[in-house]
């Protein structure tokens, strides 16, 4: 689906469904130098079990036209613009890496648009080392190189991966390198500059109050489990599971994991809002 947001084009996955605006809504919010289809297992099976699916494109990612956005905030912003052109009032917000320091963030400036949260490998501050920052803007292929190394628990997937001969870390690479390809704009740095910028972290969960979901991978080394603990202790009603043999890109590790866990949370608060 095309949605036009401050006059640039912006693509949302549907899920293989329409969408439909008059079923509970769960936006899905990808990482740095990622797009919708990391969410490509999640997203159908919500759309064909009662929900209506919005996985963006941020902009310069994917499908979605313009520049890639320079701060959460300004992506945040721009995220509540984007629900405005789908008719949406309000959602259950999914963010995954960047996608939860965005999704965190459009709770704070909106609470009544944000029916739940649910974080995936968060982490408050959200700190990128320079060493990183310098490969991503002068080097790029070794930044997709060592950030896929860091992001997964193996280089050598069990036979539970989704098919035979699938590559969990050379799907995660080629999707990063296509996103490269597809802008000439510095995406891989422009993500990494917001992410290590972002200082609203403390206050923005300080002022949640919808249900929240955080789930973490054990064996995740590019935001390590202890380093969601200033959020954690900010949102004290939140749940907080983890999933064993599971590093950061945990929607291509453990789809199935990921799934039974974000879907029974999000059935649970969709089933309080119509009870509402």
């Amino acid at each position: 689906m095309l949605l036009k947001v401050h006059g640039e084009d912006v693509y949302c996955y549907t899920g293989g469904k329409p969408f439909d605006a008059g079923l509970p809504t769960i936006v899905f919010l990808h990482g740095a130098q990622n797009d919708h289809s990391v969410w490509i297992l999640q997203t159908r099976y919500f759309a064909h079990h009662g929900f209506g699916v919005l996985a963006v494109d941020l902009p310069g990612h994917g499908r979605s036209k313009g520049a890639p956005l320079a701060t959460v905030e300004e992506m945040a912003d721009w995220l509540l613009a984007t629900l405005d052109a789908a008719g949406i009032g309000r959602g259950i917000v999914a963010g995954h890496s960047m996608g939860s320091l965005i999704a965190l963030e459009t709770a704070c400036r909106a609470p009544q648009r944000v029916a739940a949260l649910a974080l995936l490998g968060t982490a408050w501050p959200m700190k990128v080392s320079p060493a990183l920052l310098e490969a991503s803007l002068h080097r790029e292929q070794s930044a997709i190189d060592m950030v896929n190394i860091w992001s997964h628990s193996t280089m050598s997937h069990k036979p539970s991966s989704p098919g035979p001969g699938f590559s969990v870390m050379g799907g995660s690479r080629r999707l990063m390198q296509h996103v490269a390809a597809r802008n000439t704009a510095p995406v891989f740095h422009t993500d990494f500059s917001a992410c290590n910028a972002y200082a609203g972290g403390d206050t923005a969960a300080a002022s949640v109050s919808c249900p929240t979901l955080f789930l973490l991978g054990r064996r995740d080394q590019m935001t390590p489990p202890k380093a969601a603990s200033r959020l954690t202790g900010a949102i004290p009603h939140a749940e907080v599971s983890f999933i064993e043999d599971c590093g950061h890109q945990m929607m291509a590790e453990q789809p199935d994991a990921v799934l039974d866990r974000l879907y029974g949370f999000c059935a649970r608060v969709a089933s309080a809002i119509r009870g509402e």
